[in-house]
């Protein structure tokens, strides 16, 4: 591999942008993509999350994007990204590296105003960068000519397929010219990517520099035994993130949008700097979150899977999974929003104990253990009914909206009575000390469950 970005045979313009930006080594995804990319060969690259693919391919596409020029509305690149936040990451990479060019760029998203992309568009762009959906949108109102298309880039492949966005690559990659350059770059490879690279590509170059669903050496993995209640799981998550040595900030993941808010409510509530970012929020809100963490305003981002690839902070010092993820592949996108950059970093997994199964998956995927943090109980557990007492969540109620009372209990009592044998006995005592003689007829129906009903003993009336 190169010590340096100069022997890539990248232009002058890039490699000073990116020795501007504090870069002078390429990572090992950088160092054997670009040379294959510059030759103007279809890619695949599989690479674990954080280790600089985005580079990979944003330095060759601004080298070869120095000759030539754009046209209106037909843009001579495209990138397709799962989600608004992954694609803004991208635009973010191409200002910074293309300082020394002047070439156009425009990012298609959802919960932009239309107006703004249109004129950009009618103007020409050299780079395009798009979700797919609103993509199909601004094609489908006659804003965007694809036939110029030179290079395609689908990032975070298998994050597509899992969102469901198959169908609407397929009809993008219809509309492109035939004789172009594509680029996939994906962390994990399956069957179902397998066939889309036949289908999409030529000859590709495998490029590969990880074990496929790899977690990083520089990330320190635990496990957190929780309770199942949602108050004291919560509880569980504010005494961890107290107890965490070093941390400057952290990202916390659930599983479900709604969790993201509420979760985000209660840290707020016990004095917490926290922010919600999950996929039902405007585009604005989503902003605004993520500038905040970015900047320092914020400790901590409760996210949905919807950030889990689409953030690139550096300096992210720890992770949560509130939740065990579902798709084990989830759970490497979400732990490598730290330690990223060769940075140290932390990721704690809260486990309870319905999650045996999808805790067993990520065992399998990523092929190595994880250590259960050796600590105390909860402070939920420990701590009783303190807890909830100081959760910040509302006590749980009957059907009637009141508040469950709490069972009596008595100093001299010392044990309780639940097991069969103790019932039996207690069962035992309360017959000894019922009156000897049972006024109910010795034939009735009952036997002894109970007092007859007053009405079957009156005497019946017979009508003549």
């Amino acid at each position: 591999m190169t010590d340096d970005f100069s022997g890539l045979g990248l232009s002058s313009k890039v490699t000073d942008a990116v020795a501007a930006a504090g870069y002078s080594k390429p990572t090992e995804i950088q160092a054997q993509a670009i040379p294959h990319l510059l030759e103007k060969k279809d890619l695949i690259g599989i690479a674990q999350t954080g280790t600089g693919k985005t580079a990979s391919f944003v330095l060759p596409m601004l080298t070869l994007l120095e000759k030539g020029r754009a046209r209106a509305r037909m843009p001579r690149t495209l990138i397709l990204e799962p989600t608004r936040e992954l694609a803004a990451q991208v635009a973010d990479n191409f200002e910074k590296y293309g300082k020394n060019h002047r070439l156009s760029m425009a990012l298609i998203i959802g919960g932009v105003s239309f107006e703004d992309q249109n004129k950009k568009l009618d103007r020409g762009v050299d780079v395009l960068i798009a979700t797919p959906g609103r993509l199909l949108d601004q094609f489908d109102r006659g804003k965007i000519l694809l036939t110029g298309v030179e290079i395609l880039v689908i990032d975070e492949a298998d994050r597509m397929l899992d969102m469901g966005f198959i169908d609407d690559i397929e009809k993008i990659c219809s509309r492109l010219p035939p004789r172009r350059q594509t680029m996939l770059f994906s962390a994990t490879m399956d069957a179902q990517i397998e066939r889309l690279t036949k289908r999409f590509l030529k000859d590709p170059v495998h490029v590969q520099v990880s074990r496929t669903s790899s977690t990083a050496d520089t990330i320190d993995q635990k496990l957190v035994k929780v309770p199942s209640k949602p108050d004291e799981k919560r509880a569980a998550l504010r005494a961890r993130i107290d107890a965490s040595e070093g941390l400057t900030n952290a990202i916390i993941f659930c599983n479900r949008k709604r969790d993201v808010a509420t979760l985000a409510r209660s840290l707020q509530r016990h004095g917490y700097s926290a922010g919600a970012l999950h996929g039902d929020m405007d585009q604005k809100s989503r902003m605004e979150t993520l500038d905040a963490f970015k900047t320092n305003k914020l400790t901590l981002l409760v996210a949905s899977d919807v950030a889990a690839r689409g953030l690139d902070i550096p300096a992210v010092s720890h992770v949560f999974n509130f939740d065990v993820p579902v798709h084990a592949e989830d759970y490497v996108h979400r732990i490598g929003r730290t330690g990223r950059a060769g940075r140290s970093g932390v990721a704690y997994t809260f486990v309870g104990p319905a999650d045996g199964k999808h805790l067993d998956a990520i065992l399998k995927l990523i092929q190595k253990s994880i250590d259960y943090l050796e600590t105390d109980k909860p402070a939920a557990t420990r701590h009783g009914d303190e807890a909830s007492e100081t959760s910040g969540d509302k006590p749980s109620r009957g059907r009637r909206g009141r508040a469950k009372p709490k069972a009596e209990t008595t100093d001299d009592a010392q044990t309780v009575e639940t097991t069969p044998k103790a019932a039996a006995k207690k069962s035992q005592r309360k017959r000894s000390a019922a009156p000897a003689e049972d006024p109910r007829p010795a034939d009735t129906p009952f036997g002894d469950a109970g007092p007859v009903p007053a009405f079957l003993l009156r005497p019946a009336r017979i009508s003549q």
